[in-house]
């Protein structure tokens, strides 16, 4: 039996999942998350996709993803497939890294967008990996903090922008329920 076609459609936003098979460890050392967020940055300007946020942990990622070349398939498939390479040739292994093909949920409506941003951002807390939001290193939530240039492949301006009208207030913005 095929696999059903993903619905894909210009400027399009998806929450982007996939864990390590049979729940294994994707991202043993900082080396790793620094790989994985690098070949984000690279798809964003490769495929021309927009990264709007994203949370990497031990066993799994959450991405919130737009594309407006509608091209989610392809980007995805570059990113799992080059991260795996990347980490079979560092850690020495081979074979399959993720538990198969990665899960994507079209978003529809801004409110939702909104609670799926927090619901990312969170998830540190929620696993119990941290007990204070702004100490987890492997999550977007301290680039929508900052102003900083090293963040501007980012797409959080939409996001903010949702929270205030004024650009100084934006950042100030309660990003927590």
């Amino acid at each position: 039996m095929s696999r059903p076609l993903r619905i894909q459609y210009p400027n399009a936003w998806y929450h982007v999942m996939n864990r390590g098979r049979r729940g294994e460890i994707v991202f043993v050392e900082g080396k790793d998350y620094l790989e994985f967020i690098n070949l984000l940055k690279e798809a964003s300007d490769m495929w021309r996709v927009r990264i709007g946020a994203y949370c990497l942990m031990p066993n799994h990622y959450h991405l919130l993803i737009q594309t407006p070349d509608a091209n989610l398939s392809r980007c995805m498939r570059h990113i799992n497939g080059v991260y795996t390479q990347r980490f079979n040739r560092y850690h020495n292994c081979d074979g399959q890294l993720f538990r198969g093909r990665y899960k994507s949920i079209l978003v529809d409506g801004d409110s939702y967008l909104l609670e799926l941003l927090r619901y990312i951002h969170r998830n540190p807390l929620r696993m119990g990996v941290v007990k204070e939001l702004g100490s987890y290193r492997w999550s977007s939530h301290k680039g929508f903090l900052s102003s900083s240039k090293k963040w501007s492949w980012l797409h959080k301006d939409y996001f903010l922008s949702m929270f205030s009208r004024d650009k100084a207030r934006r950042r100030r913005a309660d990003l927590t329920p």
